[in-house]
């Protein structure tokens, strides 16, 4: 059965979401199970990340999410074209609970955006919920989705980031998180890749970085244990013999120059075995 749209009293609202700047004046929440029941005892971890995103992004948040199976947590994003929509994927597939701020009202004919109402009714069918401070019948506008990233944001206990390039519309709820208190989770890019810039950027200003499993387990305060420990970057083993001989070297902090010459390379030939490196997820920072 399709749940039905219904506002929440304000008594009832999340409490995280009452300790922002401008907290809303309404919500409006759609599902088959209670809120407070959904996000009773867990951790609430936001991610956000570019509609055009790297598969180095794409492998990351799936390897991490993938990890915190069993876990008391909830997954929050934005429906989003991108890292949004991969996060509440992921989260279904792996039977953690994921909740969804569209950028519009909750209703079937104006869920935003369009191409995601399935994926809207695939959270739904899992008994988890959609969450809005749009009336029901309210089409997405563009002032809807400032105002939907303070939601996201303020809800969370943390917010991990992926990937963004230096003006990304994802560093808004960066900074919203900074100025909310919240913890800011970044994963590591590489220097020379422009959707690095961003996530680069807050590193320098103090946010933590997530480079494996165990970094986001601890963050969120949740114990390692020997299922945890899986690796988030790639594997060696998935390597050419000439994709092998660029990482060795790469980790010992050879020159990419360096390497060129004691491969008998070309810069481009190295450029695309890189490349090829960062797409079976390795972090090459």
């Amino acid at each position: 059965m399709t749940p039905e749209i219904h506002e929440i009293d304000k008594n009832d609202f999340p409490i995280r979401l009452l300790e922002i700047p401008h907290p809303p004046k309404k919500l409006y929440v759609r599902s088959n199970t209670e809120l407070s029941t959904l996000l009773e005892g867990k951790k609430i971890l936001t991610i956000v990340g570019p509609r055009k995103y790297t598969k180095y992004g794409k492998h990351c948040i799936e390897s991490l999410i993938k990890s915190l199976k069993g876990l008391p947590i909830v997954i929050v994003s934005g429906l989003a074209y991108g890292i949004d929509s991969i996060a509440h994927e992921a989260a279904i597939e792996n039977g953690i609970p994921t909740i969804a701020f569209p950028g519009s009202g909750l209703n079937d004919d104006v869920i935003y955006p369009r191409v995601h109402v399935r994926l809207a009714q695939k959270i739904l069918d899992n008994n988890v919920a959609l969450l809005s401070e749009c009336r029901q019948n309210k089409k997405t506008t563009n002032w809807i989705f400032p105002q939907r990233n303070r939601l996201v944001a303020g809800i969370a206990h943390a917010i991990l980031i992926p990937e963004a390039a230096e003006k990304s519309g994802t560093l808004i709820t960066a900074r919203l998180a900074v100025d909310y208190n919240r913890d800011l989770l970044v994963i590591p890019g590489n220097i020379d890749n422009p959707m690095s810039k961003g996530t680069n950027q807050f590193l320098r200003l103090g946010a933590t970085p997530i480079t494996c499993v165990d970094d986001l387990h601890e963050a969120l305060g949740f114990p390692r244990s020997e299922d945890t420990q899986m690796k988030l970057f790639g594997d060696d083993n998935e390597l050419s013999d000439q994709e092998k001989k660029v990482l060795k070297l790469l980790r010992q902090n050879m020159s990419r120059d360096n390497i060129v010459n004691e491969l008998q390379l070309s810069a481009m030939q190295l450029n695309i075995l890189i490349t090829q490196l960062e797409i079976k997820g390795f972090n090459l920072l």
